[in-house]
């Protein structure tokens, strides 16, 4: 995933204030070997610390939808990491300078938050945003000083630039297959026997909104459609009825 934080990095620095100007975006130390061997105005963005953010550490497994909204996946959340970059501007003048890191300060700052619709590769494919901060308060411990120290170079201005991007966290397991069948419930007596208990059947949320079948309809139990027995016993409740009734006249 770092490379492709260089590939955004280096698309957002060649437009904005920057576009169209030509400059070469390089991500080596800035060392004193390097700084020799250049040839034309460059933006050195050099990524010199890999932290992660716990902070964003998530427990548990997400499921991963297929578009029936049924789960074909599970995998750990991604472990977020914050990449620090120093970025600096190398010209021949020092005022040419300060004025290529102003328009990189001003090229990046609109971009505090990059959609996944800009990310490339697996990074965009996990669908998450990644935030985006320039010139902050510096949180690493080692200090620029140190950093400079350590390349053999001398101290020059530069921006402290802070990507957080997630990492997929393995393994990711295959999801069982999806339930396609409701359950049938039926009750027992206290002698554990299921005589009379009427099967009723429930099915799966993901399939209610399916046509239903012929036979019980969901949650429903066999034979309570307005049966033919149901019908008899109705009729012979208004038969009985009308008998009292013509009887009473009678008298």
């Amino acid at each position: 995933m770092i490379h492709e934080v260089d590939e955004v990095l280096k698309r957002l620095l060649g437009g904005g204030a920057l576009a169209g100007s030509g400059i070469d975006v390089s991500f080596e130390a800035p060392t004193r070997d390097w700084a020799a061997r250049r040839n034309a105005p460059t933006i050195n963005t050099y990524l010199y610390d890999i932290r992660e953010d716990v902070s964003r550490r998530q427990r548990g497994h997400t499921a991963v939808r297929d578009d029936r909204d049924i789960v074909v996946r599970r995998r750990q959340p991604p472990r977020w990491f914050r990449l620090s970059y120093l970025v600096t501007a190398w010209t021949k003048q020092p005022l040419d300078e300060h004025r290529l890191l102003s328009a990189a300060l001003a090229t990046l700052l609109p971009h505090e938050l990059i959609p996944a619709s800009e990310l490339p590769g697996p990074l965009g494919a996990l669908g998450l945003s990644i935030p985006l901060t320039v010139a902050g308060l510096h949180t690493e411990s080692r200090s620029l000083a140190e950093i400079w120290s350590a390349m053999g170079g001398e101290l020059k201005p530069s921006l402290d630039l802070v990507v957080t991007a997630p990492f997929p966290a393995f393994p990711e397991y295959d999801a069982g297959p999806p339930v396609t069948e409701g359950a049938g419930v039926r009750i027992r007596g206290i002698d554990g026997s299921l005589e009379g208990s009427e099967e009723r059947r429930h099915r799966p949320r993901h399939l209610k909104s399916s046509p239903l079948g012929t036979g019980t309809r969901e949650n429903d139990s066999p034979g309570q459609h307005g049966s033919t027995g149901d019908r008899q016993n109705t009729g012979d409740r208004q038969d009985t009825g009308d008998r009292q009734n013509t009887g009473e006249r009678h008298k």
